[in-house]
């Protein structure tokens, strides 16, 4: 009988990206991912709805704290200053363990066409629900999503550059910058 080991999750995450980096993300199946994990299907599906969602799980989770810190940002700052405080939280709380991880994802989604396509989904959902948060705040129409537009554009631009590792190890002093630079050229400058 095996013993039961904790952090189900976190074992078929970690088991689904070496799988999807060793051998690509189409050669690899949930019954490949529940083995290499020492765990079951069943068990891979109260987690994940499919091999896909191990990817993209984190984007709930990711927006529901952007939303949450651009509620609790300091009353008179401009849409995209909330947005980029919120995006500063993120940077913090969820990428504060490093880049190896996101770069390890970022290269299986680079690798395949249909999770690019699910990347930009994910992506334009995260500006859906951020103008949501904008226009929760008193911000008008077309303020709040050109905000928000503006705002994802900048995080996939700084993620992009943080996943480089050129520019330094931790992803909020990158995203303070690409903001400043995204208010720059707005001011045409």
């Amino acid at each position: 009988m095996v013993r039961w080991q904790p952090d189900a999750r976190g074992r078929l995450e970690q088991a689904a990206m070496a799988l999807y980096l060793e051998r690509g993300f189409d050669q690899v199946t949930v019954a490949d991912i529940a083995d290499r994990a020492g765990l079951t299907e069943r068990t891979f599906f109260r987690y994940f709805a499919d091999k896909r969602e191990v990817l993209f799980g984190g984007s709930v989770a990711l927006s529901d704290r952007l939303v949450a810190a651009a509620a609790e940002a300091p009353a008179g700052l401009s849409p995209l200053d909330v947005l980029a405080a919120a995006f500063d939280d993120a940077a913090r709380t969820f990428f504060g363990d490093g880049a190896e991880r996101p770069r390890g994802r970022q290269a299986v989604i680079d690798a395949h066409p249909g999770l690019q396509e699910r990347e930009l989904i994910k992506l334009a959902t995260l500006s859906t629900v951020l103008a949501g948060a904008l226009r929760d705040r008193g911000v008008a129409e077309p303020a709040a999503s050109l905000a928000a537009e503006a705002a994802v554009a900048v995080f996939k631009n700084a993620f992009a550059r943080w996943l480089e590792g050129a520019e330094g190890a931790d992803l909020a002093p990158i995203l303070s910058r690409a903001f400043a630079e995204m208010k720059a050229v707005a001011a045409g400058r």
